[in-house]
């Protein structure tokens, strides 16, 4: 992570650079998770359908305060993002 941090660091002003070094994060965090036992594809799909399911929840509690994503600004929904994850608890 933190070759990463330089790497980007060094690049932030070239993007096809950072894309590069995006990837080759990309890249090492899945071979990190197969020496740890760990699917990569089912690790995305787990959190892809977490962040769904805290998206709806922001989605539905803005719906009832007659608001959707497009009207609402980022605070509030990072503090609805945060109940989200609480209820799941």
């Amino acid at each position: 992570m933190e070759e990463f941090l330089t790497e980007l660091n060094r690049s932030k002003d070239n993007q096809v650079r950072i894309e590069e070094e995006f990837g080759d994060l990309l890249f090492s965090l899945v071979n990190f998770g197969r020496h740890l036992g760990i699917s990569s594809e089912s690790a995305l799909t787990k959190a892809n359908a977490k962040f769904k399911k805290r998206f709806q929840y922001i989605e539905k509690v803005l719906q009832e305060r007659g608001k959707n994503p497009n009207t609402s600004d980022l605070k509030e929904m990072d503090r609805l993002w945060n109940e989200a994850k609480e209820l799941e608890k």
